[in-house]
């Protein structure tokens, strides 16, 4: 007898939020590496530009996330953005095999991604 797998709505919207956020990620990191090449950035520049994109893309996970759930949504983005991090943590440690900074770094890039998941959930 064949068995249906059925498919948890929220589970797909959660995927398809979070595989947008990390395209607006990767799309806004090439371009910040070019103006890197180009203008000769330094360090400070560099990471705070690094921090508006982790921001900016799960404000933009967030929008999606509250506008595909329609209740909830803030809860909803913050979701995004604590999911956000932690593939992030994931793949910082498979990449560097250890944390690079302190905790305080760490905390920061939490509140920050949690933060502009909600913001994106709550003006969606």
């Amino acid at each position: 007898m064949e068995r249906r797998i059925r498919r948890n709505p929220k589970v797909v919207w959660m995927l398809k939020s979070l595989l947008a956020a990390y395209i607006v990620t990767g799309v806004l990191l090439v371009i910040l590496a070019v103006l890197l090449y180009r203008l000769e950035l330094n360090e400070r520049t560099v990471s705070a530009a690094i921090v508006g994109i982790y921001v900016l893309s799960t404000l933009v996970g967030g929008f999606i996330m509250g506008k595909l759930m329609k209740v909830k949504r803030y809860i909803w983005g913050l979701s995004l953005g604590v999911v956000y991090f932690g593939l992030l943590l994931l793949i910082t440690l498979g990449v560097y095999r250890g944390l690079n900074g302190d905790g305080a770094n760490l905390l920061t890039t939490f509140v920050l991604c949690a933060g502009g998941g909600m913001a994106g959930g709550m003006i969606s």
